[in-house]
């Protein structure tokens, strides 16, 4: 067994992308994502069905997504002192995949994506519990100052303390964490349907971008397992 299946603590995206057998598998934001496309409901019910029988599974509680058109599913450990991936998220997608081969599914990466609200605020504590309360959310495990779903289906929030008032920007927006191989496309399609690159500094770990009337949104890769940033303020 190596170091990263063996893990219990929290493991890197790089760590879980260089693990054997989890090429069907893309790690954005907070968790391991896999998308099967089924040729029916039906299959995609019996693939569902199949993954709730493997043992030990259901101690991750994994989120499985059924469409007709295909299955997603997302693993990520969540107890009270982890809020992301361990080496489990390693063994169960390698277990999972196999289960998908052998009923002659097909992954496909590219429809991968999660969506994160991000707000930038100066009274952090304050600001949170609206949100909190709002929402229906709880505090998320790992860090409490920001916020995930219950049910495992809406969008997290995540908070960014600012030190000073930041004027003429706005202080909320949305990041669309991609694929690598995908993000980049990404941010021209929405360049050219009228947004505008506000830096790629960080590219290619994120992008930020602002659509016609300049509300912001960045593209990132979570799972950047590539060489380290080296793009340039615009």
């Amino acid at each position: 067994m190596s170091d990263v299946e063996s893990a219990v603590g929290r493991i890197t995206p790089r760590q879980f992308h260089q693990a054997a057998g989890v090429e069907d598998w893309r790690v954005l934001g907070d968790g391991a994502v896999a998308f099967f496309r089924t040729e029916s409901f039906a299959v995609g019910a019996r693939f569902a069905q199949a993954i709730g029988e493997l043992d030990g599974l259901a101690e991750q509680h994994p989120a499985v997504d059924l469409r007709s058109e295909g299955v997603t599913v997302r693993l990520v450990t969540c107890t009270d002192e982890v809020f992301g991936m361990t080496g489990r998220e390693v063994d169960s997608a390698r277990r999972i995949s196999a289960v998908a081969s052998e009923l002659g599914l097909v992954a496909d990466p590219s429809v991968l994506k999660t969506v994160q609200v991000t707000v930038d605020a100066l009274a952090g504590p304050e600001v949170v519990e609206f949100w909190r309360v709002l929402l229906g959310y709880r505090h998320r495990a790992g860090s409490p100052e920001d916020l995930v779903d219950p049910q495992g289906r809406g969008a997290p929030f995540f908070f960014q303390q600012l030190d000073e008032p930041r004027p003429q920007r706005n202080r909320v927006h949305v990041d669309v964490w991609l694929p690598q191989d995908q993000a980049e496309a990404r941010v021209a399609a929405a360049i050219a349907a009228g947004g505008r690159l506000v830096t790629d500094e960080f590219a290619p770990s994120h992008w930020v971008l602002a659509d016609p009337e300049g509300n912001e949104a960045c593209v990132g890769t979570c799972g950047w397992t590539g060489p380290e940033p080296t793009g340039r303020a615009v």
